[in-house]
């Protein structure tokens, strides 16, 4: 989960809005990805037990799309053409709602996340047999922390966006893309290690 990736987006969504609705649109796309996270934690061992997907599959298929999606923000693809001044604002309150999607989803809680949950959700119970109930706990006391810190970063994007400017956020995107590709291809390597049941390191 990045949310310095998704600042600048939150401040074009919200750029015609006033503090009140950004609060409200910053507060709500945070707790929408919490229960999205929580859920697919809690509901994991469910999942992957009722499709026969095994834990190398799942770090293997989450390895590639962490990969993919550090990809596109380590090279971004071109903006797209500016807007018709005549349409309408999407700040707008009658229809003003940007907190689900795409904030929460799949911004903050994207394929890459849930796919680094379905795994701890896949391990836990097998690496932590007596202490299950702790460690989720934990984990999803760690959600929470990070999404707390996603929300003040939300709050204060626009801020942000002025005192780094342009040039520092795509550099700040593309330190986290870079990241999330050497994180992808561990999980990766990893997963087939684990199916090959190969030593690594």
């Amino acid at each position: 989960m990045n949310p310095f990736s998704t600042a600048p987006l939150f401040v074009s969504l919200t750029a015609g809005a006033d503090a009140a609705t950004r609060r409200r649109q910053a507060l709500l796309g945070s707790l929408y990805a919490f229960a999205i996270m929580a859920t697919f934690l809690l509901a994991g061992s469910a999942i992957v037990d009722f499709f026969g997907i095994s834990v190398p599959g799942i770090r293997v298929a989450g390895g590639l799309i962490i990969v993919t999606l550090g990809f596109r923000m380590l090279f971004p693809a071109p903006p797209a053409p500016a807007a018709d001044p005549k349409a309408k604002s999407p700040a707008e309150p009658q229809d003003f709602d940007i907190a689900f999607t795409p904030i929460a989803m799949p911004s903050l809680a994207g394929p890459g996340s849930i796919s680094v949950v379905l795994t701890a959700a896949a391990q836990i119970r097998s690496l932590y047999p007596d202490d299950w109930r702790l460690i989720y706990l934990a984990v999803i006391l760690g959600m929470a922390a990070v999404l707390a810190f996603t929300y003040v970063v939300l709050l204060v994007s626009g801020a942000m966006v002025k005192f780094m400017g342009k040039a520092g956020m795509d550099a700040m995107t593309r330190i986290f893309g870079f990241l999330l590709i050497c994180i992808g291809i561990q999980f990766l390597l990893t997963g087939v290690a684990d199916f090959f049941n190969i030593k690594l390191g």
